[in-house]
C-alpha cells in the first residue's frame, strides 16, 4: 500500500505540479494529500498519518517556519521537507534549524529530487527517533529512564501548579530484589525487571508515564490524578505482580511482589522534589508494614 505524503501549500497550482512529479517517480510510490491552510495543515500533520510532509514557506498570514516550530513543540515525529523560493534568502537554513530535515528550492524541483528528498528525510527521521529512544528510555526495560523521568515530573509539576491540577507520583520497588540477584543471578533479575515494567505499564493510562528510576525502583507520573485514584493504581500494580509468578524459563517461575508509595500535589508536596520525597517516605512505610502493599503519604 502506498504511503501518504502531506503537502501544505496555499497554492492549488503547486499541488497539481507536485502531483505530476509524484506520478513520475521511478521507484517509490506515495499518495499525495493536500492541505491549503495553516490550521488544516497542522491538524493533519499532527495526526501522525503521513510518511512525510512537504511544507511551503508562504501560508497566508503565517508561514511554514512558524508551523514547523509549533509542530515540533507538540512532539511531531513526521519528517518535514521545506519548500522555498530562490528569493527566500537563508529561509532554508532557518527551516532546518526549526526542525525540517531537508529543503527543496521550488524552481529547481524535479521528480527525482523530490523522491530522493523524501527517502532521505524518512531515513534520517528513523535514525533520529532511534537516538531519541536511546536518550530517553531505559535499555533493559524499555520504559523511560531516570533523566526523562526527572524532566517530565518537573514539567508536569509546573503545569499542575499553574493550572491548579492534581498530580500524583507512585514509586514502586521490587521486594527482596537483591535476594533474587544473589540466588538466581543477574540475568534472572533482568528478566524480573522487564516483566515488572511490563505489568506496571498495563495498569496506567496512556497519558501517564512509567520510568525506571534506578535499580529495582520505578516511578509512575499520574497526571490529574488525586490520591484515591493514584492509590488505586498502586494497589493494582501490587496485585498484578502478586497474582502470577514471573516465568523466567520453562523450568523456573519466581513469585515476585512489589511495594508502592503514593504522594499527591498539592496535598503532600508543592514541588517535584518534595513530591518524590513524600512518595519515597510512603514507600518506606509500605516496606516497614510488611511489603507487598501500597501506602499513601500522610496515612
Amino acid at each position: 500500500m502506498p504511503r501518504k505524503v502531506l503537502l501544505i501549500d496555499d497554492d492549488r497550482l503547486q499541488f497539481r505540479l507536485t502531483q505530476a512529479h509524484f506520478d513520475n517517480f521511478q521507484t517509490d510510490r506515495y499518495d499525495l494529500e493536500w492541505a491549503e491552510t495553516y490550521e488544516d495543515g497542522l491538524s493533519k500533520l499532527m495526526s501522525g498519518a503521513y510518511a512525510a510532509c512537504l511544507l511551503d514557506y508562504q501560508l497566508g498570514e503565517r508561514d511554514g517556519l512558524q508551523l514547523i516550530r509549533e509542530a515540533v513543540a507538540r512532539q511531531c515525529r513526521t519528517p518535514i521537507v521545506f519548500l522555498t523560493a530562490e528569493a527566500a534568502d537563508r529561509v532554508d537554513i532557518a527551516a532546518m534549524n526549526a526542525g525540517a530535515l531537508d529543503y527543496l528550492v521550488k524552481g529547481e524541483i524535479t521528480p527525482r529530487m523530490i523522491e530522493r528528498s523524501l527517502r532521505y528525510a524518512g531515513k534520517l527521521a528513523e535514525t533520529l527517533e532511534a537516538l531519541r529512544l536511546l536518550a530517553t528510555h531505559d535499555a533493559l526495560t524499555g520504559v523511560l529512564n531516570r533523566r526523562e523521568f526527572d524532566r517530565i515530573l518537573a514539567e508536569e509539576a509546573d503545569r499542575a501548579l499553574r493550572f491548579g491540577h492534581t498530580l500524583s507520583l507512585v514509586i514502586v520497588d521490587v521486594d527482596h530484589f537483591k535476594r533474587i540477584n544473589d540466588t538466581q543471578g543477574h540475568p534472572v533479575g533482568d528478566v524480573v525487571l522487564r516483566e515488572v515494567a511490563r505489568r506496571i505499564a498495563q495498569q496506567v493510562r496512556t497519558v501517564d508515564r512509567v520510568a525506571r528510576m534506578g535499580g529495582e525502583e520505578f516511578g509512575l507520573v499520574l497526571v490529574q490524578a488525586d490520591q484515591a485514584s493514584a492509590l488505586d493504581v498502586a494497589r493494582r500494580v501490587c496485585a498484578a505482580l502478586r497474582t502470577a509468578a514471573v516465568t523466567v524459563n520453562e523450568t523456573l517461575q519466581l513469585p515476585v511482589s512489589v511495594s508502592a508509595g503514593v504522594a499527591t500535589m498539592p496535598g503532600d508536596a508543592g514541588t517535584a522534589s518534595t513530591l518524590v520525597a513524600a512518595a519515597d517516605k510512603a514507600l518506606y512505610a509500605a516496606k516497614t508494614a510488611g511489603r507487598d502493599r501500597a501506602v499513601a503519604a500522610g496515612t
